[in-house]
């Protein structure tokens, strides 16, 4: 597209001629184009504009789920107007829970691909979009829920989304394992995709509960729930990308561990943020959600859950090795976990992030202990 933009007509970022817009057809499929060198990972551009079409079609993002928007003059007509900032929405189901284990229904909206074309930097657009879609969300595709505000993973450190309102969460921290090819637990089973759907439910039942106890000194608790649309979206991009990449798509899921009321899984995926063998060491298995299944809170572990955790991680360190991926990541490790971790015979490395993929949040009307942190709410 030619560039239309004129300085002197806008006079910057902070001109009323700017405004927030959805864009078109076309408009998006310039977004895409230009979004191609940062976020295309492994694929070429063909497959990339491929892959971002196919994602607009698939749980999460179809029917509004995701929205598209852009900063543009609203003087100027749609398809002859320069897209000076672009990001994109989705729509997430989550919990709020009171201090007194009140749990309602609500809606968080996730912000990802937050771009601005090169030749519009550091001139205050992505700023000007952002107070934009800060004043917009609240009443965006709310429904009949209580909205509770918005998230995003910062990839430029902690400071400029936090001027803008969005604030990092207290801890963004994961553990690291490496891809090992080690026998599998006998006890242990692979998880395939028609298996999520059942464990999803079976989760959010479980966190429910959770929630219902009233929390100790916190006043508030939310969480975007992990059900099967966001899993989804993750397994159907890691689809897209290992058919693109190996003509085959991973069977594997997850894993799962111990007797029913008393199981441990988790949920993974696929990323390849370059083509295996190039030397980058980026290429990660996400634990997209780790699940510690009991009737009550556990604050001690027993030694078969300790086993049944080992065996999972165990089981994500062979899947890893086998799609030669450099690393496993799981993030957002509760202390329970860890405790686990310290009884168990697995090597780690605990991380704090400070750069890359900072999980920040504008709260709306009150600020809540955001849990399950963990990879599956990433966008």
């Amino acid at each position: 597209m030619g560039s239309l933009y004129n300085q002197d007509h806008l006079r910057g970022s902070s001109s009323a001629n700017l405004h927030l817009s959805l864009p078109t057809e076309s408009e998006t499929f310039t977004i895409w184009t230009n979004t191609a060198a940062s976020w295309k990972d492994s694929l070429t551009l063909p497959e990339y504009l491929r892959e971002s079409a196919f994602l607009t079609t698939i749980p999460l993002a179809r029917n509004g789920g995701m929205t598209t928007w852009i900063l543009v003059d609203k003087n100027l007509p749609p398809n002859q107007r320069s897209i000076l900032c672009s990001c994109e929405t989705f729509r997430k189901r989550a919990l709020i829970a009171d201090g007194d284990g009140r749990v309602s229904d609500a809606i968080v909206h996730g912000i990802a691909s937050v771009f601005c074309p090169v030749e519009y930097r550091g001139s205050g657009y992505a700023a000007r979009m952002m107070r934009e879609l800060a004043m917009v969300l609240p009443g965006w595709q709310t429904e009949d829920k209580t909205y509770v505000g918005s998230i995003l993973y910062s990839d430029i450190g902690k400071e400029y989304y936090a001027k803008l309102g969005w604030h990092p969460n207290p801890t963004n921290s994961h553990i690291v394992l490496q891809p090992s090819q080690l026998s599998i637990d006998p006890l242990l089973e692979h998880l395939r995709e028609s298996d999520i759907e059942i464990l999803c439910q079976q989760d959010e039942l479980m966190i429910r509960k959770s929630l219902s106890n009233p929390g100790e000194r916190i006043s508030a608790r939310v969480t975007i729930v992990p059900d099967l649309d966001h899993i989804l979206w993750h397994i159907s991009k890691e689809n897209f990308t290992c058919g693109m990449l190996f003509g085959k798509i991973p069977a594997i899921k997850g894993a799962i561990a111990g007797n029913p009321g008393n199981r441990i899984w988790a949920i993974w995926t696929h990323r390849y943020y370059e083509k295996p063998g190039t030397g980058n060491h980026k290429n990660t298995l996400y634990i997209l959600r780790l699940v510690i299944e009991a009737d009550v809170p556990v604050t001690s572990p027993s030694f078969d859950q300790v086993k049944c955790l080992e065996a999972v991680l165990r089981a994500a360190q062979a899947e890893a090795a086998e799609w030669k991926l450099d690393q496993i990541e799981l993030w957002d490790p509760v202390p329970i976990v860890q405790k686990m971790l310290a009884q168990s015979d697995i090597e780690y490395l605990l991380v704090e992030r400070e750069r890359d993929s900072i999980a920040s949040a504008m709260w709306y009307g009150m600020v809540p202990t955001w849990i399950n942190n963990e990879r599956y709410a990433w966008c």
